[in-house]
C-alpha cells in the first residue's frame, strides 16, 4: 500500500485522471489518452493511477471507474490502479464488491478501492442515480454502507445476518468451495474526502486517507490533522497514511503553462455557474471575456494549481509536502490537449529524476 519515492521526489508520486474531454474531441479520444497516460506513468515510476467517478459533465468521461480500470489493466502490468473514487452512496455495496473483485482477478495485487460519500455530480443527477428523492440519507448512511461493503469484500457476515449466505464473486468464498483456489489479495479500501467527516472516519477505522486538495485546498491541513489525531492502528495500517490530490502542470516556459491551465479554470468556472461543457481550447480560454467576478474566480482557482516550468512545479510540490506532511502526492491536470498533458507528466518525471522508460 505504501509507495516508494523515486529520484529526488520527497514522496511517491501518483496520477489522478479525470478523463477530460476537450472541445473538438470525443470521449473515445479521452479514454485512449488515459491508456497512453497510464502507460507513461508506469514506465516513469509513478506509484498508482486512479480515476474518479463523475456524472452529467460533458467534459469528464469518467462515469464508470470499474470499466475504465479494466481497460487500463489491459494496458499496464505493474502500476497500481484504482478509484479516486467510487461514490459509494450511488451504488449497492455488493455491486462495488463484485466489480472490484473482478478487477482484482484481472490485475492481482494492483487494485485500490477509493470511496467517497459525495454524489460526484449535481443533486438532480444524484437522485436519478440513486432512484431516491433524498440525498442526505445517502451521505449520512455512508458508515453503514462502508461496513457492509467491507463485509462483502471479506465474505465475513456473521451467522444470522440477512446477507450471511450472499457472496461477492470473485471473492473469498471461492477459496472455501471444494477444489477452490482464490487470490490472496483483496483491494485495500481508502476513504476520500474534501472535509473533516471522511478524515475522522478513516482515522477511526485505521484506513488510508486521500484528501482532495485540488479543489478544497483551504481544508487540507485541518483535515489531515484531524485524520492523524483520530487515527487508531488497525490490521490495515500501523500508522497514518495520507495522500493528497494536487493540480500540477509543467511546460517548457511559464507563459505556455499558464495558457494551458487557463483552460481548466474556464471549464471549472462554467461548471460552477451551471454551464458545464467540454474543456475549451487554449485559444478559446485566452479570448474569453472574463468579467471582474469571473476573473477573480479564475485567479483564485489558479492559485491552488502548481504550474510553470518544471523547476517551478517541483518547488511548489516540495513546499506542499513540507506544509502538509503528505505521504504521497497524486497529480492531476485538466489541460485541453492530450500531448500537453502527457508532456507535463514527462517533464515532472524528468525534473525529479524518475526512472526512464528504458531503465
Amino acid at each position: 500500500m505504501r509507495g516508494t519515492a523515486h529520484g529526488t521526489a520527497p514522496v511517491p508520486l501518483s496520477v489522478l485522471d479525470l478523463v477530460t474531454v476537450g472541445a473538438g474531441r470525443t470521449a473515445g479520444d479521452a479514454l485512449r489518452t488515459s491508456a497512453r497516460l497510464a502507460g507513461l506513468a508506469e514506465s516513469r515510476g509513478f506509484h498508482r493511477y486512479w480515476v474518479a467517478e463523475h456524472h452529467s459533465m460533458p467534459g469528464v468521461a469518467s462515469t464508470s471507474p470499474a470499466v475504465i480500470l479494466a481497460n487500463l489493466a489491459a494496458h499496464t502490468t505493474s502500476i497500481r490502479l484504482g478509484s479516486g473514487g467510487v461514490m459509494l452512496p450511488n451504488h449497492a455495496p455488493l455491486v462495488i464488491a463484485e466489480q472490484f473483485g473482478t478487477l482484482e482477478a484481472l490485475a492481482p495485487g494492483r487494485i485500490d478501492l477509493g470511496l467517497g460519500r459525495a454524489p460526484g455530480t449535481d443533486g438532480a443527477t444524484a437522485a436519478a442515480l440513486r432512484r431516491a428523492d433524498g440525498l442526505r440519507e445517502g451521505a449520512d448512511d455512508f458508515p453503514r454502507q462502508l461496513a457492509e461493503l467491507v463485509r462483502f469484500l471479506d465474505d465475513d457476515f456473521p451467522e444470522g445476518h440477512p446477507y450471511a449466505r450472499i457472496h461477492a464473486v470473485p471473492g473469498p468464498v471461492q477459496a472455501t468451495s471444494p477444489g477452490g483456489v482464490q487470490s490472496p489479495h483483496r483491494p485495500p479500501v481508502w476513504l476520500l474526502g474534501s472535509s473533516g467527516f471522511s478524515a475522522q472516519l478513516a482515522g477511526a477505522l485505521g484506513l488510508p486517507f486521500a484528501f482532495a486538495h485540488h479543489f478544497s485546498a483551504r481544508n487540507t491541513v485541518p483535515a489531515l490533522e484531524l485524520y492523524r489525531d483520530s487515527f487508531k492502528p488497525s490490521a490495515v495500517l500501523d500508522r497514518p497514511y495520507a495522500l493528497i490530490g494536487v493540480q500540477a502542470f509543467a511546460a517548457e516556459d511559464e507563459k505556455e503553462a499558464r495558457r494551458q491551465v487557463l483552460t481548466g479554470a474556464l471549464a471549472m468556472l462554467r461548471l460552477r455557474t451551471g454551464r458545464p461543457g467540454l474543456v475549451p481550447t487554449p485559444e478559446e480560454a485566452e479570448a474569453y471575456p472574463f468579467s471582474p467576478m469571473e476573473r477573480e474566480f479564475a485567479d483564485s482557482w489558479l492559485a491552488d494549481v502548481e504550474f510553470g516550468t518544471p523547476d517551478t512545479v517541483r518547488k511548489g510540490l516540495d513546499a506542499l509536502v513540507e506544509r502538509t506532511g503528505a505521504d504521497e502526492l497524486m497529480l492531476t491536470s485538466n489541460a485541453h490537449g492530450p500531448q500537453a498533458r502527457l508532456r507535463s507528466y514527462e517533464l515532472i518525471a524528468d525534473v525529479y529524476g524518475l526512472p526512464t522508460a528504458s531503465a
